[in-house]
């Protein structure tokens, strides 16, 4: 596998993780979420949204292609305090079952080690995403939260502690 971990960096790459960002979208949630608000996620929006917050971001590249990403930073609310947060992770499905997924986690892990815990979000119906977050380490805490993507979705918060 030749593929790196690195901090988003370049045009290039803020496009290619928004290549990244709509069609993981696309492979995973067609069928979880309302048909109109998928069709409202695009390749365009999604590399628009790249280039307005470009920090806190690593890329997955296989050669010059984007194959997936990570975001993270602090948690955003103040229900866990002292707590680090992965805000995203996708990789495109012909690149998952290959350690990417894994080695883009390690990555930001290692970013968020000043902070004991590690929470991040999942649609709640993603089975294929909360199965690879357990094995990682991540438990499900009982919080839910209702987001509106079309119509009502429900998020499950998974915590790492280490």
């Amino acid at each position: 596998m030749g593929y790196i971990i690195k901090p988003m960096e370049t045009p290039e790459e803020m496009d290619g993780k928004g290549t990244v960002h709509w069609q993981s979208w696309h492979e995973t949630y067609t069928g979880l979420v309302d048909a109109g608000y998928m069709a409202g996620v695009t390749e365009a929006s999604c590399q628009a949204i790249a280039r307005r917050w470009p920090d806190g971001l690593l890329v997955a590249k296989d050669g010059p292609r984007v194959v997936g990403f990570a975001g993270y930073g602090a948690y955003r609310d103040g229900t866990l305090p002292d707590c680090g947060e992965v805000y995203a992770l996708y990789v495109l499905a012909e690149y998952q079952k290959k350690g990417i997924g894994y080695a883009l986690m390690n990555a930001a892990r290692e970013r968020l080690s000043a902070y004991p815990k590690i929470a991040l979000w999942v649609l709640e119906g993603n089975e294929r995403a909360i199965h690879f977050y357990e094995r990682y380490g991540f438990r499900l805490d009982g919080t839910r939260q209702e987001i509106l993507l079309g119509t009502p979705n429900t998020e499950l918060r998974m915590v790492y502690e280490r």
